[in-house]
């Protein structure tokens, strides 16, 4: 049987080390699934992965999965856990995507997630506790990211809150709202 866990909270709050700590207790063997790419141009961004990379143990095996989400997720074994990290950089990976081509996206994932039989732990970013953005591409990173955690929140075993450097399990703390239709 296996496990999907959501893992979300703002920037910079300590998300990706506490999914890190998951896929570490899991005991199985980790495949991290990087939604972002590199840039060589963008120093700062090179030191951001840098620091990532730096953390994980050698053994585990690095995919860079920029939109093939899904496929890599069909192909997974069962005695493994896949740590997918992040959903907000694979959301903006498909900003210039219809609504409709990103509601097919959206429900191919979420199909994929439930018949997936290796472990998921899922970084996931909240963006909509701050102003409404300004401008359109804004808003609809915004809401399609606030829309992917709350279905994906719906459908994992354990979603935890991390904010202020503390984890909160919120499947324990909390009650789940039911799916809001986008």
């Amino acid at each position: 049987m296996s496990r999907v866990i959501l893992v979300t909270g703002p920037a910079r709050s300590g998300k990706s080390e506490w999914a890190e700590t998951l896929a570490k207790q899991s005991e199985k063997s980790v495949i991290y699934i990087a939604t972002a790419t590199e840039n060589p141009e963008d120093q700062e961004w090179q030191q951001r992965i840098e620091k990532h990379q730096k953390r994980r143990p050698q053994d585990w095996v690095t995919l860079y999965v920029p939109m093939e989400l899904t496929t890599s997720l069909a192909h997974a074994k069962p005695n493994t856990c896949l740590l997918i990290d992040s959903l907000g950089t694979w959301v903006a990976n498909f900003l210039e995507q219809d609504d409709l081509s990103w509601e097919n996206t959206l429900a191919e994932l979420l199909k994929i997630v439930g018949l997936v039989e290796a472990d998921l732990v899922f970084v996931g970013e909240e963006t909509g506790w701050g102003v409404v953005p300004a401008y359109p591409m804004g808003r609809t990173f915004r809401d399609r990211l606030g829309s992917l955690v709350r279905q994906l929140g719906a459908i994992s075993e354990t979603v935890y809150l991390v904010t202020g450097g503390y984890v909160l399990n919120l499947s324990v703390l909390g009650s789940s709202l039911p799916v809001a239709k986008p």
